[in-house]
């Protein structure tokens, strides 16, 4: 039974990983279910703080992956309408990934674009319109970088778990 429960908590921390890039996949929690799934095999060498830990620091990055391109929209110098287009153009991202094929593109250039028509709509000039866009763009890379970088520490966790298990 061990031997299931470690190839399926690698399988979802490489699934993390592939989230963490791709949209529509949920990668830290995927990444966390592996490291969840080592907590069942005998060795148990996960203890319950370090559970509590990486579920909370989990729950923090899923809600700050939402959170980055608006802030990063406002940082910018984004109105509300801007930052109210890039949440929309997220959430048209998120939705045209799921209906068709083009994946992270969507995504990655769905707060751009709405963060850009929300402050042309508001009436600001292109310069502004477009800083803030860019915004949302940086915002949405800091919030994939951060879900990599949580995805490779599990993968190393769990690697090193099942490693100290065998041996």
């Amino acid at each position: 039974m061990d031997t299931f429960l470690f190839i399926t908590a690698f399988c979802l921390v490489v699934v993390g990983l592939v989230g963490s890039v791709v949209p529509g996949i949920a990668g830290p929690p995927f990444s966390f279910l592996g490291l969840l799934a080592i907590l069942f095999t005998t060795a148990r060498p996960v203890s319950p703080a370090m559970l509590i830990v990486t579920g909370a620091i989990c729950l923090i990055i899923t809600v700050l992956d939402y959170v980055l391109p608006v802030w990063g929209t406002k940082k910018l110098g984004g109105t509300k309408a801007g930052t109210h287009g890039s949440t929309v153009g997220l959430i048209v991202g998120l939705l045209v990934t799921l209906f068709f094929p083009i994946g992270f593109i969507a995504v990655l250039v769905g707060p751009f674009i709405g963060a850009y028509i929300g402050e042309k709509s508001n009436g600001i000039p292109d310069n502004q319109a477009l800083r803030s866009a860019f915004g949302s763009f940086v915002g949405f890379l800091a919030g994939t970088f951060i879900k990599v970088v949580y995805a490779i520490v599990m993968i190393i966790l769990v690697l090193r778990f099942i490693i100290s298990a065998i041996i």
